[in-house]
């Protein structure tokens, strides 16, 4: 999985234990829900640009596993292993800078030069989550990670999503200056053209930082972690007219991008796992 959590070192996410169960679909996308149905696409939807989420909708986050979304939830986000949920809006998760901890293997074999490699030509690691960074810094290797990830995000659109939220945009910051903002900045630009030809809208996910190049990226809306809790939501509000959907990991968080944003976002709380309804320690709050 390796879901991106803004957090006080800006770095924390998922435990890794959630990741490491949905990683054995990294390469293949093959997950299947039992009995959901490919919901129809939005047709206001245009070639260039598909319609993005509903602003200020019913929202729940079911990366860590699908579900039956709760009543009123009318945009549902799930990872690409998963069929998009029967009637929603259905926004696909795709780790898109960075190898899932179990497709590393995969990718020295047949791609060693799409890894950023550092010292000693050892690949360069998200340490806090086992995860190797892609290699976005020439044009070369950008448009040959564009046609692997963007076969994922076909797949996304083949299963009915009508979305993408493309995780792990900041990789940049963990590379030791061997990647830059610009360098990801053009990735994405690759990505959400693949999403767009494939009738998809596509979501930024997190990284603040980087919405002054929003038009640049091509992203239509976001997916943001605590924005409440780190008072951020005004900044994605304002680049994405409200089509913001948050997911709060904490009751203060939540309390705090309700109070100010509950009228104009689309805003969840879950647990820090996003564990499935009916596990211990599921938990799904909203405004």
């Amino acid at each position: 999985m390796s879901t991106r959590v803004v957090s006080a070192d800006r770095n924390r996410r998922v435990p890794a234990l959630v990741a490491a169960l949905l990683a054995v679909a990294v390469l293949a996308g093959c997950g299947a829900e039992p009995g959901d149905s490919t919901p129809e696409r939005d047709r206001t939807s245009t070639a260039d640009r598909p319609a993005p989420p509903p602003v200020h909708a019913g929202f729940d986050y079911q990366i860590g596993g699908a579900y039956p979304p709760p009543d009123g939830v009318r945009v549902v986000s799930r990872d690409r292993a998963h069929k998009p949920a029967a009637g929603r809006y259905s926004i696909c998760y795709v780790n898109g800078f960075q190898a899932q901890p179990d497709a590393l293997d995969w990718w020295q074999r047949h791609h060693p030069d799409l890894v950023l490699h550092g010292a000693g030509g050892k690949p360069v690691m998200d340490t806090d989550w086992n995860e190797a960074l892609l290699d976005t810094s020439t044009a070369a290797r950008r448009k040959a990670l564009a046609r692997i990830v963007g076969g994922w995000i076909e797949g996304c659109a083949d299963k009915g999503f009508q979305a993408v939220e493309l995780d792990n945009l900041d990789s940049y910051e963990r590379s030791g200056k061997r990647l830059t903002r610009a360098d990801n900045v053009k990735f994405a630009a690759l990505l959400t053209r693949r999403a767009h030809r494939s009738g998809m809208a596509a979501g930024q996910k997190n990284a603040q930082e980087l919405l002054d190049q929003r038009a640049a990226m091509g992203f239509d809306f976001a997916v943001t972690e605590e924005c409440g809790q780190y008072q951020e939501c005004g900044s994605y509000a304002k680049a994405y007219d409200d089509r913001v959907l948050d997911v709060e990991y904490t009751a203060k968080g939540l309390a705090a991008a309700c109070r100010t944003w509950g009228e104009r976002l689309s805003i969840v709380r879950r647990d820090l796992d996003v564990r499935p309804e009916g596990e211990d320690g599921h938990l799904y709050e909203r405004c």
